[in-house]
């Protein structure tokens, strides 16, 4: 209805007006028509294309419990800029529902292979801080092969045994998704 949109639209503007205030965020927009909100939509969707440009970008992408987004993004945001000074952080996607991608381009002027090169060591911060959060290294897009080591240095030997017996469950033979984790 009508009103429960206006009740959720009043409470968004609470909840940013607060955060404007504290410091938690910078600046915020709420759409005013279908065309601010489908405009908002489009940027969104291409923020990944639109990081190409600026080099190279270690990406991850974390969940978090949804009161502690902001804390992890404070606590990131400053061991990442520590590491590596003049780092440009990207932070988009699921903020509402704890699901974050949280990007990091390399500095303007930076060597891009030198950068890429830290890709361990970022992802090290990173996954150290969400998992001090209670959070997990791996969100919306899964394992993979990508994080496939990480996730054997994080979950103890029964996790991963349920894990394997479960896939085992539903592909006996090893023909679905062959050498990558489900």
């Amino acid at each position: 209805s009508s009103r429960s949109a206006e009740d959720a639209r009043d409470t968004m503007e609470e909840i940013l007006g607060t955060a404007l205030e504290d410091g938690t965020i910078d600046d915020a927009a709420i759409a005013q028509s279908l065309s601010d909100a489908k405009a908002f939509w489009t940027m969104r969707e291409e923020m990944s294309w639109a990081q190409k440009p600026e080099g190279g970008s270690i990406k991850h992408d974390v969940s978090v419990p949804i009161a502690r987004v902001p804390e992890f993004l404070a606590t990131a945001d400053a061991a990442v800029l520590a590491a590596i000074p003049g780092a440009r952080i990207v932070a988009f996607g699921h903020l509402g529902d704890g699901n974050i991608h949280y990007n990091v381009s390399q500095p303007v002027g930076a060597d891009k292979a030198g950068f890429l090169a830290r890709w361990t060591e970022l992802n090290q911060i990173v996954h150290g801080i969400v998992a001090s959060l209670d959070g997990s290294f791996s969100a919306e897009h899964g394992i993979g092969q990508l994080k496939r080591d990480e996730l054997a240095r994080t979950k103890d030997a029964v996790e991963m045994k349920l894990m394997r017996d479960l896939k085992r469950t539903f592909d006996p033979f090893h023909l679905l998704n062959p050498g990558k984790v489900v």
